[in-house]
């Protein structure tokens, strides 16, 4: 298990007044239709924190599959792109210890006190990286959001691993900074 999130989960109790097993126990109560729809009801009628909301939801659904899992099915037939999964993933845990990574059915969200950034293996020879940055204007290859809709505001295609190099750390770091 990602250290992240094993130590979101350990902290949960603190932070949301629940344990992971009593958020999925109140969860199998409900019936929801939609991801957000659960997540909505944990931050409106719980007041968790949209990151908690958003990890006790996906982990509710993927109760049976660990998080390497999820990541392993995504990258199944993509092991090519692992280099660069793993490099972005060096890259934002450097930022600090408040930094989640949060793995979900197709994407792997990268969230601070919100989400920054979701990495998603659009195709089998690329990543689309989805960044949140306030006011910033795209140009070259920060694109607009594209998918990702309004779950981000940016998009940054990667094929290579090589491809991380400062200029995106630099934006990684800066949607980082919003996020906190």
């Amino acid at each position: 298990m990602d250290p992240a999130l094993k130590t979101m989960i350990e902290n949960m109790p603190e932070r949301t007044g629940k344990s992971l097993d009593q958020w999925k126990s109140l969860l199998v109560s409900k019936s929801f239709a939609k991801h957000s729809e659960a997540v909505n009801f944990l931050k409106k009628e719980h007041g968790v924190s949209h990151g908690y909301a958003n990890t006790i939801v996906t982990l509710s659904k993927n109760e049976n599959r660990a998080p390497e899992d999820l990541v392993a099915a995504q990258y199944s037939g993509k092991e090519q792109l692992l280099p660069i999964y793993e490099k972005l993933l060096t890259v934002v845990r450097a930022f600090g210890s408040d930094v989640q990574v949060v793995p979900k059915k197709t994407t792997v969200s990268l969230v601070r006190k919100k989400q920054f950034a979701l990495i998603k293996p659009a195709t089998k020879t690329r990543i689309d990286l989805g960044l949140k940055l306030r006011e910033k204007e795209t140009a070259g290859r920060l694109e607009g959001s594209g998918p990702f809709g309004s779950m981000c505001t940016h998009r940054i295609r990667l094929t290579e691993a090589w491809e991380v190099d400062a200029e995106l750390r630099a934006w990684l770091e800066a949607a980082y900074a919003e996020a906190g």
